[in-house]
């Protein structure tokens, strides 16, 4: 299996509108010694506050979110297309349930939070900033209606971008 490089943020060279919403991505945290994941769609980079950022957003009603929130450190892994399969399963099945990253069979690795062997590209990021996401914010009701018609609304987490693995 190809290993892992880090490389400076700013040789990343990434397509957010492929690689987030159509490839997904596995957000992944620790908390007392337990790490938890989940598959993600939205999302983003960029820079905020002078850093390079990456902006996730996690529902209430995630087990993941109990993670990010004590964590100080997020992951978010990226993988080839062939592990879409086990992508689409740490989607749908809960973490509070079984021990789902097992079951998929990919292999964690960790610096600062975990990440997976198995991807081609992983962000270490730094947690500097959560809000909660409701009702009032939209500026655009019918947002509200389509995405959140039973009221589990997102937060919106910012973490600085430490680390970027590549193979």
């Amino acid at each position: 299996m190809e290993q892992y490089r880090e490389i400076p943020v700013e040789e990343l060279q990434f397509k957010p509108f492929t690689q987030i919403s159509k490839d997904w991505m596995l957000i992944t945290a620790e908390k007392d010694g337990k790490a938890n994941t989940m598959t993600a769609g939205w999302g983003g980079l960029g820079t905020m506050w002078g850093k390079p950022v990456a902006f996730i957003v996690i529902r209430q009603s995630r087990f993941t979110k109990e993670f990010v929130d004590g964590a100080e450190h997020f992951s978010l892994t990226f993988f080839e297309d062939k592990y879409k399969k086990e992508l689409g399963y740490l989607g749908k099945v809960s973490g509070r349930d079984e021990d789902k990253i097992a079951k998929t069979g990919l292999t964690l690795k960790s610096d600062d939070a975990p990440y997976f062997e198995e991807g081609n590209l992983a962000l270490v990021c730094k947690k500097l900033y959560g809000t909660f996401l409701g009702a009032d914010g939209f500026t655009v009701p019918e947002l509200d209606e389509k995405w959140y018609a039973d009221k589990d609304y997102h937060t919106l987490y910012i973490g600085e971008v430490e680390k970027v693995f590549v193979k």
